[in-house]
């Protein structure tokens, strides 16, 4: 007994300075900074995407006639029809939103404004606004509170809780500064309150392999398919522009054919390739990155989205949006996402602190439920002020170089017409980047090495090896979509 005592005193005594220690250490010696200052500051919780809601689910399996029945084994008797002393007002084919019972069961509750009562199931109503039509109601996961419909967006709803006592709404309400508190709408530049954002449009039916449109004819009048490969290898290989494309058949080769020939080769091809590149089978290890860019369309801005694998440095998803929604971030991570059944161990999706990323991740969770949980690696700002940042900095790093590769060869086309031509440009400089540029860390070898494009020999050979098998790709999936 007294070796037991000694060893209990012992072990209070050890556990004493240990907890001397970490307060020691926590006081007075600064340790490596995890989380960015800023990413808790109030200001940025609008950039934040909140945790999913409860979901009530209203369900009514039994019918007035069962709980007539029980009335009747319970208590001797059932419930008769109303005894009317006036002739009844109430539509006969009105019925119990709750029991279904019919007309002789119902009499009006309030007189003349409008409510009604079930005598079986004590159920009060009113015919013109029918809650019972609700199948369901979300919940704020902090306080329980039904979620109030807000706002109407271009792919979504916006379900807001404004319970005042929300714990979430009240924790956050300790961040405002003062200064704000005390203007008549400060709070407003916060985000304070639970939101849930309900999507309209299901992106997960939308087909992402769908065959391009308008597509061209390969027969040849004039030329060949191998001065429509020089084209595409002087246009896409070299960056040069539709005319110059032409002045250097001309010079070089004595060629002549025109910019807008060469643009129709070229939108030829990425209708041939597109097909190929979208769904090629990608080795895919555990860590994506993705970052989204600008492009000009007449004139007005859009965006081009990338997933990038970070082990082979091949782009595994794109997208090309008029808009910087989710929408598109999702379709851009159906992409990079086909062929997996479930996600790699220790899988991380690194990207920047854009609310889209976190959104299509959560949509992803509650479509394929935990095969497909995972979270965003946020990489905040330019510079390393914490340690995800710093971490995670190279790969965020990757995908910017990709954005600036990718504007190297769009420059020269000063904007684009129309996003047919966008995707077009950007689905043949894919293809180039993925199986025919030359990448310094895999030994001056493309990212997805291809057997029969690596063995056609020289740029144009492999163009053309490049369409042979867009064509059977396009002769695949039309045999799979008749079959």
């Amino acid at each position: 007994m007294d070796i037991i005592l000694y060893l209990l005193q012992l072990i209070q005594q050890l556990y004493q300075q240990n907890c001397w220690l970490i307060n020691f250490i926590c006081r007075y010696i600064p340790l490596k900074q995890w989380a960015y200052e800023d990413s808790h500051s109030p200001k940025y919780q609008k950039f934040k995407i909140d945790k999913l809601p409860r979901i009530v689910y209203h369900h009514q399996d039994w019918d007035w006639k069962d709980l007539n029945n029980y009335y009747e084994q319970r208590y001797g008797k059932p419930v008769k029809p109303i005894r009317r002393r006036s002739e009844c007002d109430i539509p006969e084919d009105c019925t119990c939103p709750s029991c279904n019972a019919p007309q002789p069961f119902l009499y009006r509750n309030n007189g003349k404004a409008g409510q009604l009562l079930c005598k079986v199931c004590q159920t009060a109503f009113s015919p013109d606004e029918n809650r019972f039509e609700k199948h369901l109601t979300l919940k704020c996961p902090y306080c329980s509170h039904s979620l109030v419909h807000k706002k109407d967006r271009k792919h979504f709803i916006i379900h807001k809780c404004v319970n005042p006592k929300c714990p979430y709404y009240l924790h956050n309400l300790k961040k405002v500064s003062k200064e704000d508190l005390e203007e008549a709408y400060g709070k407003n530049n916060y985000k304070l309150h639970y939101i849930y954002r309900e999507f309209v449009i299901d992106f997960f039916k939308m087909d992402i392999t769908s065959l391009p449109k308008n597509a061209s004819s390969l027969k040849f009048i004039k030329n060949n398919a191998y001065i429509m490969s020089l084209c595409l290898t002087m246009h896409v290989n070299l960056g040069l522009s539709l005319r110059k494309t032409s002045h250097a058949l001309q010079d070089l080769y004595g060629i002549s054919v025109s910019h807008q020939m060469v643009a129709n080769y070229c939108k030829t091809a990425a209708l041939c390739i597109k097909p190929f590149v979208d769904t090629y089978p990608y080795e895919k290890e555990s860590v994506f990155t993705a970052d989204e860019t600008y492009i000009k369309v007449r004139g007005i801005k859009g965006f081009i989205w990338f997933i990038m694998d970070a082990a082979s440095r091949a782009i595994i998803g794109y997208q090309v949006s008029d808009n910087r929604g989710v929408g598109p971030c999702i379709m851009a991570m159906r992409m990079a996402f086909q062929h997996l059944k479930e996600l790699p161990q220790n899988f991380k999706f690194i990207a920047d602190a854009y609310s889209a990323y976190p959104l299509a991740a959560q949509q992803f969770f509650i479509h394929f439920g935990k095969s497909f949980k995972f979270d965003i690696t946020q990489v905040l700002g330019l510079t390393n002020d914490d340690a995800v940042s710093a971490e995670f900095r190279p790969y965020k790093q990757m995908i910017e170089r990709l954005n600036r590769t990718y504007k190297e060869s769009y420059r020269p086309t000063n904007g684009f017409d129309n996003y047919d031509g966008a995707n077009y440009d950007l689905a043949l400089w894919v293809a180039y980047y993925n199986f025919l540029r030359p990448h310094k860390h895999n030994g001056f070898k493309p990212p997805v090495v291809d057997d029969m494009v690596m063995n056609a020999g020289n740029m144009p050979g492999k163009w053309q090896m490049l369409i042979i098998l867009g064509q059977q790709t396009i002769l695949n999936i039309q045999q799979g979509a008749t079959a």
